[in-house]
């Protein structure tokens, strides 16, 4: 793909791919057809995007539904074929799509895909926007807005020019609401200026004592606010969160774009996870490519039968006979490991 859309690539080569006439993964397709609709050459761009408007629906399908694909990539064919309630749904569903591209079509889509939108509990609190957008748009229901706006005022969203909001605290807090300031609590951007190490990936462990009283910020916190915190903060502030009681801080946690592999192995391997970040790291092809990450998933006791059954057909044969003696593995995978290890071994003792 990169010999197909590198800029410095002879111009017949890049309209190959503008063409879509060279074999590429669906995800990877969309990439190209993305990256060529900024080419120099007019020829490239035009005929990309007249390519990307007509792409079939074995290619565009798989690619948008795919959280492998890049964000921009989604956000732009959002753009290109978001008129097609299908595809619109595909990729508002697809947990990779940026949070500014929902939003920038919450205010216009159509009633279902706003349900679709409303419903997706982390996204609304991680970018208020959405929120203020579907206030804005006409085809949702009254009764709609008011649940999302409850559920946003119950979460500590605060948001002074829509209206809608304001009702919410009226149903949600009674008519005293209105008349007091609200709690807000510390924001993330407070706790980013007050430690301003949060915004490091590279720095060094806090002090226990600055660990602690970082601690005590985060309890007071809002679960919006902590969501944001989990997005934008550091190792420090992930570590911290994903222990967090709600699951949707949890969860943004291990969705953040800044999360590293080893985190990633961390929280698979922590028997204390909740059920929803499993199910986000089973679900993450990436990184069940990863090894460790199949093994730790098997032997943790929260993942479901049937993927850590689907995982344990890929470990080594060493593996697999480790866990067949391993009392702190669930059971029905120490007698899965046992009968794989006895099918093996079946042969060798009939010879």
């Amino acid at each position: 793909m990169r010999k197909h859309v590198d800029p410095s690539s002879p111009v017949p080569i890049r309209l190959m791919a503008a063409k879509a006439l060279i074999p590429l993964a669906p995800s990877e397709m969309l990439a190209a057809l993305f990256m060529l609709s900024f080419d120099a050459d007019a020829g490239v761009r035009e005929m990309s995007a007249k390519t990307a408007g007509a792409l079939p629906d074995r290619i565009l399908a798989p690619a948008l539904r795919d959280e492998s694909t890049k964000p921009p990539v989604l956000a732009h064919f959002l753009d290109l074929v978001g008129q097609n309630e299908a595809y619109a749904q595909m990729v508002i569903l697809n947990a990779s799509t940026p949070d500014e591209a929902v939003a920038k079509v919450a205010s216009t889509c159509s009633a279902k895909i706003a349900e679709i939108v409303a419903q997706n509990q982390l996204r609304v609190l991680r970018h208020e926007d959405i929120i203020r957008q579907l206030c804005r748009n006409r085809s949702t229901s009254k009764a709609m807005i008011d649940g999302v706006c409850d559920f946003a005022v119950r979460s500590g969203v605060v948001l002074d020019d829509v209206q809608q909001i304001q009702d919410a605290r009226l149903r949600v807090f009674g008519p005293e609401a209105l008349s007091k300031p609200v709690d807000r609590g510390p924001t993330a951007a407070e706790i980013m200026r007050e430690y301003l190490e949060l915004a490091d990936e590279t720095a060094p462990p806090m002090e226990e004592g600055k660990r602690l009283t970082l601690s005590q910020r985060v309890m007071k916190m809002s679960i919006t606010e902590k969501i944001k915190l989990a997005t934008v903060g550091n190792r420090e502030a992930r570590s911290l969160l994903i222990r967090d009681n709600n699951k949707l801080v949890a969860v943004a946690v291990i969705r953040s774009p800044r999360i590293t592999d080893g985190e990633v192995l961390r929280v698979a391997s922590n028997r204390a996870t909740l059920d929803e970040v499993l199910r986000v790291i089973y679900g993450n092809r990436e990184w069940t490519k990863a090894y460790a990450v199949k093994l730790a998933l098997v032997k943790n006791p929260k993942t479901p039968l049937a993927i850590s059954l689907r995982f344990l057909n890929a470990l080594r044969e060493s593996e697999v006979k480790e866990l067949s003696r391993d009392r702190n593995v669930p059971s029905s995978i120490q007698q899965a490991a046992k009968k794989m290890i006895d099918k093996k071994d079946a042969p060798k003792r009939e010879s």
